[in-house]
């Protein structure tokens, strides 16, 4: 069992915080169906932007799921540190630090993966972070910010001793975005060197591409990111196979409809009609996307502007495909 703090990790799945993704009604769905670990979409260490609608959803909230983590971006330790310990009040029960994310925007700000640059000033921030909290401390970086400077196991090796508690790692550098392949042999030096617990992330699609990067890399758990959009249960079969060796039978019509429903009536509910109508879409979207012939309905649910209304077009689409699950998969 992981432990980070005195939270017991359940399994060996967790689930990647991504933007505009990784919503309260998405982690809820993640853990019922397996992920040991949901960390909350990246949100400003910027407390004065707070305010916004979208910033107040993204907030974790002390009714949420134990253990409550949410993750941090910010260059500046004494702003991220005052927001950690305002999360904290909030009732997140985890602080995770991203230095991880790719995107312009973010690095544009020397936040994110362009903190790998700044050994130094990586250091600043977590220290001053896990200072600030009584709560565990976690940190998700990339391998380094381009092919000619992999440094993770300098920034493992710094968070560590700076009392980080759990480390994930995306197996791609800044540079490489999402972009090629996932490289693991730079997360098997840092799972070598630490002894806090690592997680594996990147181009984990499959329950045995889990076990492949598990058995090569030593990791404690493997982190999912895009591969669960559109297939939560992918938790739910990793931990299975991991457990059992076997690949588990896929979800039947009947259930994907069930899992698909409840998720789309709480984003209904977690967001209110108008922007949860919109945000049901993409998600609708991810989950169709496998099947055949999803192009028409795609743009006919995207046209829906009623909760009711698209959650009796998705019982009438599944029941008139006439496919199950496993043949789509």
């Amino acid at each position: 069992m992981i432990k980070i703090g005195t939270h017991a990790l359940e399994g060996k799945t967790m689930l990647a915080p991504m933007a505009g993704v990784t919503d309260l009604p998405f982690r809820n769905l993640c853990r019922r169906l397996g992920a040991g670990l949901a960390t909350a979409e990246m949100i400003t260490s910027d407390t004065s932007l707070w305010n916004s609608k979208k910033s107040q959803q993204r907030l974790v909230h002390k009714h949420e799921a134990s253990p409550r983590s949410i993750q941090l971006a910010g260059s500046i330790p004494e702003i991220m540190a005052d927001a950690a310990r305002q999360n904290v009040k909030l009732g997140a029960e985890i602080i995770d630090i991203n230095m991880g994310c790719p995107a312009k925007k973010v690095c544009r700000r020397a936040a994110g993966s362009a903190l790998l640059q700044d050994e130094g000033l990586v250091e600043l921030i977590l220290k001053a972070v896990v200072a600030a909290v009584d709560v565990p401390v976690t940190l998700k970086i990339r391998t380094g910010w381009n092919e000619e400077n992999r440094n993770a196991l300098k920034i493992a090796l710094i968070a560590e001793d700076s009392g980080i508690q759990a480390l994930a790692i995306h197996g791609r550098t800044r540079a490489c975005r999402f972009l090629g392949h996932a490289e693991f042999d730079t997360i098997a030096s840092v799972v070598e060197a630490l002894s806090i617990p690592v997680f594996a992330n990147g181009d984990i699609c499959t329950p045995q591409d889990a076990k492949k990067v598990l058995d090569y890399t030593g990791a404690a758990a493997v982190m999912i990111g895009r591969a669960a959009q559109g297939n939560p249960w992918i938790f739910r079969k990793i931990n299975h196979y991991l457990e059992q060796g076997k690949i588990p039978k896929e979800p039947t019509n009947s259930e994907v409809v069930g899992i698909i429903s409840s998720h789309i009536k709480a984003i209904h509910n977690h967001y209110g009609e108008y922007l949860g109508v919109r945000i049901a879409r993409k998600h609708v979207g991810w989950y169709v996307n496998a099947l055949s012939d999803c192009q028409q309905f795609r743009h006919h649910f995207c046209r829906l502007e009623e909760p009711g209304q698209q959650i009796q077009s998705l019982h009438e689409f599944f029941k008139a495909i006439k496919i199950t699950w496993n043949e789509a998969a």
